[in-house]
């Protein structure tokens, strides 16, 4: 028996294949959300440009290959890139090449997104950027079908799955009064970020079923994750249940690629050999089983700060210790708002506003905007600018620094910007004016449904902007002013 017998098996092969191939498709998806929207957001003439954020932030605090240089067209060549190395992936490449080859792969992918992400600015700052990179890292050691499959790093898979349930529940309990009395389901459905096309069948759902959504929920959070360390088949069975609560939280909501990272983390965990003969792979080269070893050292002493946040009473949510996010903690929902409040944005070409002006609604893709139409199904896909409108409309300071921007860029019928969006109601020339307002939405009830066709009711609660139009100073920059 060779020294490194005990941390390599042959009987993962089919865990390690399916969790590369179905990471390899998370990663497709985060890259084309960069490709698609990035000039918008972030380019050179975005809301809040990368070049500008280089300057003022140090490399030692966002460490990024467009520290080097930074186009809008080598981004662009970077995401796409990234898409065709996920694809390749996908398509089997990496147990196509040398294991050195295949590591390579991986890692050039999570250096690739790691780039975007550390000058992604507030467009990046969601818990699931974190929490792909954190398995993008460990995945570059997973190796391929020339060797057996590493348990050490299988082990530390099912670690990071238990710091995302974990945390996860934890959030809730200390936070929300609601998650404790069984009552949060009463408002999440209509109040969470992005509804999807079921999110108002799930709201008007029974009470006591909703008490019982919550009561599972802390069960597969804050039990289920222990279960994942123990023999099979009780292990299968906790990543079971795992992956059905995430397919639940699929169906009733947009959570970007949330809830599938966390499936895909699970399936390892799963005891696949009644499904497949494992074949004889043969046995890890020496200097791979060191960097298995580095890796597991790594982890493990990185953990420290996430396990100490996680037994505090202040738990954060979503927080990354390292510029790199290699070991990172979680949660989502420690509060649950009770009221949805949406910002419209409207335009017109008159100007000068008066009682009997014409205001044009802007319609984003996917949240909440005319009340007839029903909410769609985008994720795993993520749609930044309309999760940040969420944010801006439960307070003014998340939308501080890129509301103006975005203003501007409407008002110039910017055309990156409007391929953000579902709908431009001035196709043919910028609007003279544009306004925000505020509104409170709610569900409509079965009987409201039937006799007005509308998902939603929405009252109007307050100006969120005033009137305002573009003009340009003397050196040609544009400048807001109120109409």
């Amino acid at each position: 028996m060779e020294w490194f017998d005990w941390f390599a098996s042959s009987d993962y092969w089919l865990s390690r294949l399916i969790f590369q191939r179905a990471l390899a498709g998370l990663y497709l998806v985060a890259f084309l959300c960069a490709a698609l929207q990035f000039r918008a957001l972030i380019g050179e003439r975005g809301m809040l440009p990368v070049p500008a954020y280089l300057r003022r932030v140090p490399a030692r605090r966002a460490p990024s290959l467009f520290r080097l240089h930074y186009s809008d067209r080598f981004f662009a060549l970077c995401a796409w890139t990234g898409a065709a190395l996920s694809l390749a992936l996908i398509a089997g490449a990496g147990d196509a090449v040398p294991l050195a080859v295949s590591m390579l792969m991986w890692a050039v992918l999570w250096f690739l997104y790691l780039s975007i992400v550390n000058v992604g600015q507030t467009w990046y700052g969601f818990g699931w950027e974190s929490l792909l990179l954190e398995t993008g890292f460990l995945a570059i050691f997973l190796g391929n079908d020339s060797i057996a499959a590493p348990v050490l790093v299988l082990w530390l898979l099912r670690w990071l799955v238990f710091r995302v349930e974990f945390g996860a529940g934890l959030i809730k309990i200390r936070g929300d009064a609601c998650w404790r009395d069984l009552t949060c389901l009463y408002y999440h459905h209509e109040t969470q970020p992005m509804p999807g096309p079921l999110s108002w069948f799930f709201h008007h759902l029974p009470r006591p079923l909703h008490r019982v959504e919550v009561a599972a929920n802390h069960v597969t959070q804050l039990v289920v994750p222990f279960l994942l360390f123990t023999p099979q088949p009780v292990a299968s069975v906790a990543a079971g249940l795992i992956v059905l609560t995430q397919l639940w939280l699929v169906v009733s909501g947009n959570f970007a690629w949330l809830n599938w990272v966390t499936i895909v983390l699970a399936l390892p965990a799963v005891d696949w050999s009644p499904f497949a003969e494992a074949p004889a792979l043969p046995e890890p080269p020496l200097w791979y089983g060191i960097l298995v070893i580095a890796l597991t050292v790594l982890v493990l002493g990185l953990s420290v700060r996430p396990v100490r946040n996680l037994l505090s009473r202040h738990q954060a949510m979503n927080r990354s210790f390292d510029p790199l996010h290699l070991v990172n903690t979680y949660g989502a929902f420690g509060t649950v708002g009770r009221v949805r409040h949406e910002i419209v944005i409207e335009g017109t070409d008159e100007t000068v506003p008066h009682a009997g002006t014409v205001w044009r609604e802007y319609e984003f893709k996917g949240k909440p905007g005319d009340v007839r139409r029903l909410p769609r199904q985008f994720a795993p896909y993520h749609l930044r600018l309309d999760w940040l409108m969420w944010f801006a409309a439960i307070s003014p300071v998340y939308a501080a620094e890129w509301f103006g921007p975005l203003i501007e860029r409407l008002l110039e019928n910017d055309r990156d910007t409007l391929r953000l969006l579902r709908r431009n109601p001035f196709p043919d020339a910028p609007p003279a004016l544009v306004r925000a307002r505020l509104y409170r939405y709610r569900y409509t009830t079965w009987r409201e449904l039937r006799s007005t066709g509308a998902w939603w009711h929405r009252t109007l609660v307050r100006e969120f902007l005033p009137p305002t139009r573009l003009e340009y100073t003397a050196d040609g920059h544009p400048d807001r002013h109120r109409g």
